[in-house]
């Protein structure tokens, strides 16, 4: 028997799970589960304005882990054979020598990155940056943060020994390691996509000291112990390895999909974001790809060619919204019911626009939406949310063109995986959008593929394609098939004239 601990931090919740692999089976179960978000202040600068801040607590996400491992231990026993992480990808902070962090960790969504994408661009050509890298660009970069920092932060440099990314944090505070998986690291936009090393170019142009930045590591490479005093704390019997997973978590959650073919299997890793893309043997950094939006982020042994579109967060905030007018948060089944007695079509939207991405209220932003582009407001929630749900759909058949396209494939299967694979409204209407059979599941797919890479990493699979028995085998997976296909297509030609 082997026992592995997988820690999943998503940008709105946290998970652990428990991967046992016996004989020739494979079960997961979750151990502990806890909400978590960004914490906004709103404080002056040094000019006396007020401005907001978001930020992550990572101490809370890290006494989590802890709280996971005792779990563990009560459940299953003394012993584990290894750790792993996985995280959203971004963010992070700089340490001391002596460990210090030098300031709180930011949280993507903060609004000191809302221009830095144009000031990355005034330090080096776009189409030299995507050449290097193959990551579109994104205001939640990691090339933008780390620039911002030097722009703003530059003194605290000279006492800075090292950049830990958000899922090397936890390494460092569970075994005092210093690295970054080259799936995490891929989609910094500072990374070699072809040589998987940081790019000269890219921190030169910046004025970014390389020489701060972690080591770059393989996914399933085993970079360290659980530190003695952790394991004297929950009382294991010996030090488990830790294990680089494939910690950016949709490089995971691709890992996981049960595909039989990567050329035709669309996958999108539906949650907070949709990340909606094929997995290819080699990056493509053409300026075809460039001028899609696509990126080339590393997966385990291949490259996931995607686009980071925006998912589940914008029905999250409605949700949100709504239970702060009401003073009760609104049930999904409720959501779900109010969305199939809503008229069809009534509306669209297009999901990544600037608008939806960080609003003071998504209801508010949807109804802006729809005034600036000559479309009828919606008269009722279900109304608002069913534009959501038929907008998502259509613009994952907007993006797989794309890609279909740039890449030379043709989908013949989606496959639905993460959190949002549970969704059976979002499902159904993919399938019916796409007029192709959608394959759901599994809906821990992070956690699954996070357990996959510390397979690899410990010998009990030789490579991520021996992970797909086990799969298979272990997970509920979900079969939708296309209906009513007919009114989606001129809602599709309608729908590219509101996103182009």
């Amino acid at each position: 028997m082997k026992k592995i601990f997988a820690v999943d931090f998503g940008a709105s919740g946290g998970k652990c799970f428990a991967g046992i692999f016996e004989d020739d089976s494979f079960r997961m179960e979750e151990v502990h589960r806890f909400p978590h978000d960004g914490v906004s202040f709103f404080i002056p600068d040094e000019n006396g304005e007020q401005v907001s801040r978001d930020y992550w607590d990572v101490v809370k996400l890290y006494d989590n882990i802890l709280e996971g491992l005792h779990n563990f231990k009560r459940e299953y026993g003394d012993e584990i054979d290894s750790i792993g992480v996985d995280t959203w990808g971004a963010d992070g902070q700089f340490i001391t020598k002596d460990g210090d962090f030098l300031g709180k960790v930011y949280c993507y969504r903060d609004h000191r990155l809302d221009f830095m994408i144009d000031e990355v661009k005034t330090k080096i050509d776009p189409e030299t940056v995507y050449s290097i890298t193959g990551i579109h660009f994104q205001p939640f970069n990691l090339s933008n943060q780390l620039l911002w920092f030097v722009q703003n932060r530059k003194y605290l440099l000279d006492i800075a020994e090292s950049f830990l990314p958000i899922s090397s944090i936890f390494y460092y505070y569970l075994g005092n390691v210093k690295m970054v998986d080259s799936s995490w690291a891929s989609v910094t936009q500072l990374m070699d996509s072809k040589t998987k090393q940081w790019s000269d170019v890219m921190f030169d142009a910046l004025g970014i000291p390389i020489e701060k930045m972690p080591k770059i590591v393989e996914p399933g490479t085993i970079v360290g112990e659980l530190s003695d005093g952790i394991v004297d704390l929950i009382g294991l019997k010996s030090a488990p390895k830790l294990v680089a997973t494939a910690s950016h978590d949709t490089a995971s959650a691709f890992a996981s999909a049960p595909i039989d073919n990567p050329d035709e299997s669309l996958i999108i890793s539906s949650g907070t974001w949709s990340l909606v893309g094929k997995l290819i043997p080699e990056p493509i950094t053409s300026q075809e790809a460039a001028n899609a939006g696509l990126s080339n982020e590393g997966g385990i042994g291949n490259v996931r060619f995607l686009r980071n579109c925006m998912g589940t967060w914008i029905l999250q905030e409605l949700r949100r919204a709504w239970a702060v007018q009401d003073g009760v948060e609104t049930g999904w089944n409720v959501i779900e019911q109010q969305v199939n007695d809503a008229p069809e079509f009534s509306a669209f939207i297009d999901p990544d626009d600037t608008l939806f991405y960080n609003p003071k209220n998504m209801e508010d932003a949807i109804f802006e939406f729809c005034k600036k582009t000559g479309q009828k407001e919606p008269d009722s929630r279900g109304t608002t949310a069913r534009i959501v749900y038929e907008s998502l759909a259509l613009k994952y058949k907007y993006v797989n063109e794309m890609i279909s396209k740039v890449s030379s494939t043709v989908t013949k299967q989606i496959n639905i995986v993460g959190g949002g694979s549970k969704d059976v409204t979002l499902n159904q209407f993919t399938a019916d959008c796409f007029g192709l059979p959608v394959i759901a599941g599994p809906g821990d797919g992070t956690a699954v593929g996070n357990i996959m890479s510390q397979a690899l990493g410990i010998g009990i699979i030789d490579n991520i394609i021996d992970a797909q028995k086990y799969i298979r085998q272990a997970f509920e997976i979900k079969e939708f098939q296309p209906q009513n296909t007919a009114k989606w297509q001129p809602a599709y030609e309608q729908f590219k004239t509101i996103v182009q």
